[in-house]
């Protein structure tokens, strides 16, 4: 096939391309090796470049040098390093090709200065696709794969009659990946929630928070709930994490009774509304970080959300902030959510998170959990 494309060339094409050492030696190389779908699009691309280069000397409004960027951004997505190097050195002979065509200042040092820079964000990228061992966009698809799975895994399950639920996730810089995340499980009887707090923020605690949202949304329903965070601190604990720390809060609930348990490790209080007096209430727990000690010991809260109630679990990143004591922020939480009481619960949670946030460079989450 190699050859047949060759002969179809004209034949003073042919003449010059046999007199460049680097083009006859990646030939010779391509007929040696057995042919792969990356070598198609090494020889696709290798044909466009020089194609792109001889076109650029009959026509510099049709086919000018600086397309051959165009072939070396491709090669950067779709090319291994090895194979790219060989591309970048027929681009680099078929711009010395209209350098000697047409002159040095018609094709000008800014153009050969942007297809260097060019080249060296190629093999940046093509580096790490190999280092990651995938080719073309899948590294992106991958991510974004994952994203949608934290997404999913962040969803609560349908709750039965009389039951409401909403979770607002809201990333640092507007990233897709963040610190914060919630897994949750439910059967006919007892809904369990877990909201996982990872220190650091943004892309930098994504990718901690994408491989502890399956370890604990896989014991989360598979062991006791008053297992659940010890359990987490385990695994925490065998990991010997340098990256900071991580704080969880854990409800069990009782769908039948309204009873639910709620117990902290190192993670800010939750928050019961009472609809008989209209007032927020602060479940006082208390619990070390996770990770941190061999035996974890939480102090449970223990409360009954009647009709009309409602219960609030969120992370710090709503209410801390620099120079300023964690009540204070906690009051200011609760009053934005006395807003919500008159217009109802499910209207204003992510209105309540977007305000809380504006004034923070953090992740924050929200889990909002009433009786109707």
């Amino acid at each position: 096939m190699l050859q047949r494309l060759v002969h179809r060339l004209p034949p003073g094409m042919r003449a010059f391309l046999r007199r460049i050492p680097v083009l006859v030696r990646v030939y010779r190389w391509l007929r040696r090796r057995r042919w792969t779908r990356e070598r198609y699009v090494f020889v696709v691309l290798a044909l466009v470049a020089v194609a792109l280069g001889v076109s650029a000397t009959w026509s510099e409004a049709w086919a000018p040098s600086g397309a051959l960027v165009l072939t070396v951004l491709a090669g950067g997505l779709l090319l291994r390093v090895r194979t790219l190097v060989g591309l970048l050195g027929v681009v680099a002979v078929m711009l010395g090709y209209d350098m000697w065509q047409l002159g040095v200042r018609r094709v000008g040092l800014g153009m050969i200065a942007t297809v260097v820079i060019t080249a060296v964000l190629a093999l940046t990228l093509a580096r790490t696709r190999q280092q990651l061992g995938v080719q073309g966009l899948r590294g992106e698809y991958m991510l974004l794969e994952l994203r949608d799975r934290l997404r999913r895994q962040g969803e609560l399950p349908p709750l039965p009659g009389g039951w409401n639920a909403q979770v607002v996730l809201l990333q640092a810089g507007g990233s897709s990946f963040g610190g914060d995340f919630v897994v949750s499980a439910c059967d006919e009887r007892t809904l369990e929630v877990a909201l996982v707090d990872v220190s650091g923020k943004g892309v930098d605690a994504g990718t901690r928070a994408l491989m502890l949202s399956g370890a604990f949304g896989g014991l989360l329903g598979s062991i006791q709930p008053d297992r659940f965070l010890p359990s987490c601190n385990d695994y925490l604990h065998r990991q010997r994490w340098d990256e900071g720390f991580v704080t969880a809060v854990h409800l069990v609930l009782d769908l039948t009774t309204g009873d639910y348990v709620v117990e902290s490790a190192g993670h800010p209080p939750s928050a019961q509304f009472d609809s008989t007096d209209g007032t927020w209430q602060v479940n006082e727990t208390k619990g070390m970080v996770l990770g941190v000690v061999p035996e974890l010991q939480c102090e449970p809260a223990r409360g009954t959300l009647r009709p009309g109630d409602a219960l609030l679990l969120y992370t710090d990143g709503l209410v801390e902030a620099p120079g300023r004591d964690l009540d204070e922020g906690i009051d200011r939480l609760l009053t934005e959510a006395d807003r919500l009481v008159p217009q109802g619960f499910g209207q204003g949670a992510k209105e309540l998170v977007q305000r809380m946030a504006a004034a923070r460079d953090d992740d924050c989450a929200l889990v909002l959990i009433w009786r109707s």
